[in-house]
This record gives structure tokens, C-alpha cells and sequence, in this order.
């Protein structure tokens, strides 16, 4: 039976090997630091972490589709080295452990047998934090709940316990600086002379009509002997002085102000040329000719973004899914994903799961055959989540595009510019209007890691 630790609690350990672990809903690493009783690493070696998962006494076991654990062989680690550290350290820099639930780390034998586990709350803005330490006490080994978020970034965290930091990323280059602009002299300084003593070259032009509504400044009178003020004029009244009249001349167009907001145009699908669709555009599923569509793919891509962290390159795992969730009216009536790759009524197929986001193409297709789809399915919605937790802050050319089955051409496609802050996104979907069915490209975040999640935040996509 484990046991339960709070902050600064330690446990006595009484085997050979523990396996630190930890449960968290974000993307992160573990690593370990090997300390001596100053609290510092003897070398590099001492550090353990992706780019170096062996270390004296410990090893980074790599976990496929989840967060890696550390080997601990307690008689393997160096007499000098008095602390293990095992450190969380999160994927996405910019994030923080308040944005999903507290991490739980535990302390387990080689056979798997959980010791201790300890819930580490507490953390708010933090994206590093040691979780724990295995550490020596006269000549036994224990574990300690440690919790203690680091505010200084992982390279001042490494560095404080002596990790030589030589390949860090060079300082971005420096922004050019427009120019400044002109000084408005202070009130101390005398003021410019009036136009009319300026030298020749700064004159206006003689033979050149004047502009209104003002007169021409080489006519100005100083400003100590100006009469009043002439009535301003509205700017279509003002006169237009020695100008000459202009024939033919179009009426000018109405104010902008005054027109309606622009509407995103329902777009027609043309053969051989494919619709770049914008956030909201609808097109109708019928091509040129009048023919309806009957099988249709929704292709969904996407590619991790490869990081270039302190200690080396790589590139996350980021497990996005698609799937197909199909409504009668307001009404969920069945969903296509990678757990049920097949809607119950056979009109929606999905043709794989994609772990990784890794090739070109679409990452993972849906097939919607029109003519089947049950008559009481009113909308087909598609949407991808991230199984793994990763935000869409890390995932790049996101897109889905739409392409006729019968010709394996592609009709229409939307990308996703920018990463959100969302686990989510609503991509498209396809709905019946006037007995006819649409696309429409939506591309709005939510929070959901899969279907299950989605479904009950979909209810405001339903209307046309």
C-alpha cells in the first residue's frame, strides 16, 4: 500500500532500485540532478535528461505516449553524491502548472509496486518545479516531497546546481530603430519665422492653385494682425478656389462609415480550381454544373513545432485526432473517431489514427458519403483534439481541406494561422440548407482532449 506525502514529508526506503514517475495532463520532461552536499553536480555527467538519459546510478526510461520516469539504482549511485532531484519541467516554456490539474509524483519498487506518491498543489505560474528528491541519511536511503517551483527558467535552475550551459541560443538580433522623429523645439527657443520670410527655394509655387481652404501662406499676414477666423466649411462645401472643372467625373462613392459590415461571400466550387477558404466562409457542396457532391474527404494535417531548447533539438509528440460528430438537429446522434472508426450507420469512415503529426499530407482522413448519411442528420462536425494535452501553440500548418472522392481532387481548404492557447479546435463542418449541403470553415478553440470532451461545447456550431 503506498503512502501519502505532503510538502516536506520523507519516507524511508528500503529496496535496491525506485522508479520516480510522474502523472500530468501537459506535455513535460523529467530529469534528475545528482548533488553533493553542497548541492551541486560534480560534472555535466551528473545531469540526466533527454539528450543524456544515462547518468552514474541513473536512467531516463523513456515512456511512448507519455511523460519518461527515472531509474534509480541506489547502489550504483557515486558515495559523494548525497541527493537525487527529479525535475518537471514543462514542454511549452510559456505555459505554467495552473492551467491543468496538479501533478502527482510517485516513488515506486522494480517490480512496479507504488511506495510513496505525493500530489504536488501549490503551483500557480511556475513551469519548472523539483518534485522530489531521493536523498542519503546516515548511510539510508529516503525520499523527500520537495514541490518547490522555480521562477528562474530551466537554464538558471541547471546552472545553479552547476551544469556547464554553453549552447544556449544566441540573443536574437537587435530590432532597427526607425528614426526619431523631429525635436519640437522648447518654448525658449525662437519660434520659426513666418512663411513669407523663407528663403526662395521654400516657397510655394506661384503658378500652382492655392489649396483650400486656406490662402497661399506667402500671402499670410503675421499672426499678431490676423482678422477672424473664416466659417470652416464642411469638407464636400469648401470651395474650391482657381481650380479648374473636371468633366466626366464619376459621383463619389458613399461614405464607409455608413455602409453595412462586409459579409464573407458564400463561394461556388469550380473544377480544377481549388477554394481558399477564410475563418467563417461557407461554400456549397455542389460543382460547376450544378452536380452534387456524393463522396466527400475531410483531410486533417498538422506538424509539431521542432524546439531548439538549451541542451539540443527536438520535436514533441504531439497526438492530434480528428473526428466527425454527427447531429440531428441539437442532437448528437453518433461520432466517428478513433475509437469507433466507423458511425453507426456506415456514412462516415475514419481511416487511421495518427500518432505523431510526422509526413506530408493529411495527417488523418475522415470519408463522409453524402448519400448516406441518415435523412434526420441535419450537421457533420469536425474536430481535432489533442489526446496528449499539447496546446495548438505547438503545433504548426494546421488545416483541413475538402476533396471529391469520385476525382481525388481538392475542392476547398482552410488553414489554421497562429497557434491558440486551446487543446481543441473546431475545424469545419457540412450541413444540410434548402436541401443541399454546405461547407463551412470555423476554426475556433476549445478545450477538449478528445470527443468525448468536445461534444458538449459544439452546441453554438450548430446554426448556420
Amino acid at each position: 500500500m503506498s503512502v501519502s506525502l505532503a510538502k516536506g514529508q520523507n519516507g524511508p526506503l528500503d529496496v535496491s532500485d525506485v522508479v520516480v514517475s510522474v502523472q500530468l495532463a501537459a506535455a513535460a520532461d523529467l530529469s534528475a540532478l545528482l548533488v553533493t552536499s553542497n548541492g551541486k553536480v560534480r560534472s555535466d555527467a551528473d545531469f540526466v535528461f533527454f539528450n543524456q538519459p544515462t547518468g552514474p546510478g541513473v536512467q531516463l526510461v523513456p515512456n511512448p505516449g507519455g511523460i519518461a520516469s527515472l531509474r534509480v539504482s541506489l547502489a550504483g549511485v557515486p558515495v559523494d553524491i548525497e541527493q537525487v532531484r527529479a525535475v518537471i519541467t514543462l514542454d511549452d516554456a510559456s505555459s505554467n502548472f495552473g492551467r491543468s490539474a496538479a501533478p502527482t509524483a510517485r516513488v515506486s519498487d522494480a517490480a512496479g509496486n507504488v511506495l510513496y506518491e505525493y500530489v504536488i498543489d501549490g503551483l500557480t505560474t511556475e513551469s519548472i518545479v523539483i518534485a522530489l528528491e531521493v536523498y542519503r541519511r546516515q548511510g539510508a536511503w529516503k525520499v523527500r516531497a520537495v514541490g518547490q517551483g522555480y521562477a528562474g527558467g530551466f537554464a538558471a535552475l541547471v546552472t545553479d546546481h552547476g551544469v556547464s550551459v554553453d549552447d544556449a541560443p544566441a540573443p536574437p538580433p537587435p530590432t532597427p530603430v526607425a528614426a526619431p522623429a523631429p525635436i519640437t523645439p522648447p518654448s525658449s527657443v525662437a519660434p520659426t519665422p513666418p512663411a513669407y520670410n523663407q528663403p526662395p527655394q521654400q516657397q510655394p509655387s506661384y503658378n500652382a492653385p492655392p489649396v483650400p481652404p486656406a490662402p497661399p501662406a506667402y500671402n499670410q499676414p503675421p499672426a499678431y494682425n490676423q482678422g477672424p477666423t473664416p466659417p470652416a466649411y464642411p469638407p464636400a462645401q469648401q470651395p474650391a478656389y482657381n481650380q479648374q472643372p473636371t468633366y466626366n467625373q464619376a459621383p463619389p462613392a458613399p461614405p464607409v462609415q455608413n455602409q453595412p459590415p462586409a459579409q464573407q461571400p458564400e463561394v461556388s466550387l469550380v473544377k480544377g480550381r481549388p477554394v481558399s477558404l477564410t475563418k467563417g466562409q461557407k461554400v456549397t457542396l455542389r460543382k460547376e454544373g450544378g452536380v452534387a457532391l456524393t463522396m466527400i474527404q475531410m483531410g486533417l494535417g498538422w506538424d509539431p513545432i521542432k524546439k531548439s531548447g538549451l541542451f539540443g533539438s527536438r520535436t514533441a509528440d504531439v497526438d492530434l485526432d480528428a473526428s466527425a460528430l454527427l447531429y440531428a438537429d441539437g442532437n448528437l446522434v453518433d461520432v466517428c473517431y478513433y475509437g469507433q472508426l466507423t458511425s453507426k450507420d456506415g456514412s462516415v469512415r475514419h481511416m487511421g489514427d495518427n500518432l505523431t503529426g510526422d509526413g506530408d499530407g493529411d495527417d488523418e482522413v475522415m470519408l463522409v458519403d453524402l448519400q448516406r448519411v441518415p435523412a434526420h442528420v441535419t450537421t457533420v462536425i469536425f474536430t481535432v483534439t489533442s489526446y496528449r494535452g499539447h496546446t495548438f501553440e505547438q503545433v504548426s500548418n494546421a488545416f483541413c481541406r475538402l476533396v471529391d472522392s469520385t476525382t481525388n481532387s481538392e475542392l476547398a481548404r482552410y488553414t489554421l494561422q497562429g497557434g491558440m492557447a486551446f487543446t481543441g479546435m473546431v475545424m469545419a463542418k457540412v450541413y444540410r440548407a434548402n436541401g443541399e449541403w454546405k461547407l463551412q470553415a470555423i476554426g475556433e478553440g476549445i478545450q477538449a482532449k478528445h470527443a468525448g470532451e468536445a461534444a458538449p461545447q459544439l452546441g453554438r456550431f450548430l446554426t448556420a
